[in-house]
């Protein structure tokens, strides 16, 4: 099979604790160790695994090429587990018909080394360290919380619904730096200061315009994306998010300045499929009803690294 383009397609790779719900192995395989994790993996083969935080947003995203009816999104599994434990999980792939085909099974290693590789815009996983070497080559990347939702909470129709958080997720932390080192007042009166002057791109700045170009591939109006920012930023401070993504030619479909309001009511009401942060506190909220993917990047998250 030949490869599609880089810029032909929108690569995801996802882990394969992040697409299902392993935890019953996982828990094997902290009490048992290694050879009771293989032994109940191969046991349960035919045994058709839950969907994870991750299942819902790959369906959907895998169902824009039938929309499309070319191959346009490639979702990839990154995984450790070992080919031998790993069937297990490409027979629930099947199970769901989902056209999953490209996967890299490390045995127990970190399989982020493969990431530019596969040409991955993002990498969702349940692994923090994974996520932050995925960051570390500029992959837009998130830890995908362990706060598994059933079927009937998620939306019902087709449209993907994506909601981002701006500073350190979409931009860079410049300006939360400030805010962290000299207060809101500082930020604002720094925001307002440079309104004309664009912020740098953040981790997610790469995958937001690759999603951009396949929306626009969709007549007007009838994109099976939809795109939100969800900030705790308000005015004065909105003016130069706004003039940020005019420079950097990338349209979002609803932008929410929430001057430190709550998200987490917002984010439901946008419906969203996903919701991206560098902030724990605002993931740890959000991942009670929507799948909620950590950022750990930024001065947020400086004392973790």
């Amino acid at each position: 099979m030949t490869a599609p383009g880089p810029d032909e397609t929108l690569t995801v790779a996802i882990s394969s604790t992040a697409l299902f719900d392993l935890s019953a192995s996982n828990n094997i395989y902290e009490s048992d160790g290694l050879e009771a994790y293989r032994r109940y993996q191969i046991q349960q083969e035919e045994t058709v695994l839950e969907p994870g935080d991750g299942f819902y947003l790959v369906e959907k995203l895998l169902n824009i090429n039938k929309l499309l009816d070319k191959p346009r999104v490639e979702v990839i599994l990154l995984s450790r587990n070992s080919a031998d434990t790993g069937l297990r999980v490409f027979n629930s792939i099947r199970a769901y018909d989902l056209d999953i085909t490209r996967a890299a099974f490390c045995g127990g290693e970190s399989p982020y080394r493969y990431i530019n590789a596969f040409g991955c815009d993002l990498f969702l996983s349940t692994f923090a360290e994974d996520v932050r070497q995925a960051l570390d080559q500029n992959v837009a990347a998130a830890m995908l919380l362990g706060r598994r939702r059933s079927a009937t909470s998620q939306s019902e129709d087709d449209l993907l619904r994506l909601a981002f958080d701006g500073d350190s997720v979409l931009f860079s932390d410049e300006a939360e730096r400030v805010y962290q080192s000299e207060g809101l007042d500082a930020f604002s009166e720094s925001e307002a200061d440079q309104a004309q002057e664009p912020l740098e791109g953040g981790p997610f700045k790469t995958f937001l315009s690759a999603l951009h170009r396949l929306q626009e591939e969709f007549p007007e109006g009838v994109s099976p994306i939809r795109t939100a920012l969800v900030t705790a930023r308000g005015a004065p401070a909105h003016e130069r998010v706004i003039r940020t993504l005019r420079a950097w030619d990338i349209r979002l479909d609803e932008s929410l300045f929430l001057g430190g309001m709550d998200k987490t009511e917002f984010l439901r009401g946008f419906g969203a499929d996903i919701f991206f942060d560098d902030q724990t506190s605002h993931c740890e909220k959000a991942a009670e009803h929507i799948a909620t993917g950590h950022v750990p990047h930024g001065i947020a998250n400086a004392w973790e690294q």
